[in-house]
């Protein structure tokens, strides 16, 4: 009998809380989330409930206070950091609202520092890099134009391709449509359509946009660490 794969991500009784003067803030409290292989799921909530903090905590950047988090089995509280940074490296892909691109390098140059992390050669990181950039729909020509010379959403498809020129499983969006119009956002969100039918991806994505959580197959509504959900009609 074939094994059931565990969930894409599991958190579980996850509390996280910040000091600010003499207040605490819980910012999750107690907060339990699966989320299946090949899901692609909208976190929805206004600024400041918390969601940008669940994407660091699933990814790593930040640890909980109390609670278990385990992203396909592997339980992030087993991890030391230089581990931590050899897993995130192979499983998880990020995509962010302002793109954190690097000025003086071509967009093939971006795209190419998280291979840099991996025991590969010059011609395999070349291939991935091209092969990434041509799946996120970068025209061939401005493969070596840097970012100040692309578009908004041109720079938003490189960093989609740095995303995932490691073939992660795992790809975790902060708002990745909130400095696009919205042409330039539905063709994004179509994007991350494509990766998560097509490659299988399973795609976590904040926003408090709820025209882009209809791209998604499952929305979250997050408020002050409570967890609804809203699921499209079949």
């Amino acid at each position: 009998m074939s094994s059931v794969p565990p969930p894409a991500i599991q958190m579980t009784e996850v509390s996280k809380h910040y000091r600010r003067g003499d207040e605490t803030v819980h910012v999750l409290d107690h907060f339990t989330l699966t989320v299946e292989p090949e899901a692609f799921v909208a976190l929805m909530a206004p600024s400041g409930s918390g969601k940008s903090t669940l994407l660091n905590l699933v990814g790593g950047l930040d640890r909980p206070d109390s609670g278990r988090i385990e992203i396909a089995g592997t339980d992030l509280a087993t991890l030391n950091e230089a581990a931590l940074t050899r897993w995130r490296a192979r499983n998880l892909g990020f995509i962010f609202q302002l793109y954190y691109l690097i000025p003086v390098l071509s967009a093939a140059r971006n795209v190419e520092l998280p291979l840099l992390l991996l025991p590969l050669s010059r011609e395999e990181r070349h291939r991935r890099v091209e092969a990434a950039l041509t799946l996120a729909g970068l025209p061939a020509e401005r493969h070596r134009f840097r970012p100040t010379e692309l578009s908004g959403g041109q720079q938003q498809r490189v960093a989609i391709a740095r995303a995932i020129v490691t073939d992660p499983p795992l790809l975790l969006c902060d708002e990745p449509t909130g400095d696009l119009d919205r042409s330039a956002g539905d063709e994004i969100l179509n994007l991350l359509q494509t990766l998560n039918e097509r490659l299988r991806k399973t795609i976590v994505m904040v926003t408090h946009d709820p025209h882009a959580a209809t791209f998604a197959s499952r929305r979250i509504d997050l408020d002050k660490g409570l967890v609804g959900e809203r699921r499209p009609a079949t």
